[in-house]
């Protein structure tokens, strides 16, 4: 059996930025994407805590240390500047792989800086 399980989180982090016109997505900081053991293209849940609001989408490497976190195309509609958030992705594995394994969680503040 394969189980779906939380690879990794970025947890309260705040939208820096929405770009309506924009072919979708969300752009995260580079520096957060390491840290977070995330890359670019990979697949997320986004979790808004402030309206509740869940989309998936897929990951657009932002600029290192710019701490920006940007919702781009129909996904901008979803949260407003400021709005805090939870990014997280998953990674399908067998119940041995699922036991043993460790997910990244990554606590930012405010500015979206790593706590």
């Amino acid at each position: 059996m394969l189980l779906t399980i939380m690879k990794s989180k970025i947890h309260c982090a705040a939208i820096t930025e929405t770009k309506l016109e924009y072919e979708g997505s969300i752009t995260i900081d580079e520096e957060l994407l390491i840290k977070s053991n995330m890359i670019e293209n990979e697949k997320v849940q986004v979790v808004n805590l402030n309206n509740g609001e869940r989309l998936e989408t897929y990951i657009i490497k932002g600029k290192k240390g710019s701490m920006s976190i940007c919702l781009n195309g129909p996904a901008a509609r979803k949260a407003s500047v400021g709005d805090k958030i939870i990014i997280i992705s998953y990674a399908i594995m067998n119940e041995k792989e699922a036991e043993l394994f460790k997910p990244t969680i990554l606590l930012v503040n405010d500015n979206n800086n790593i706590k």
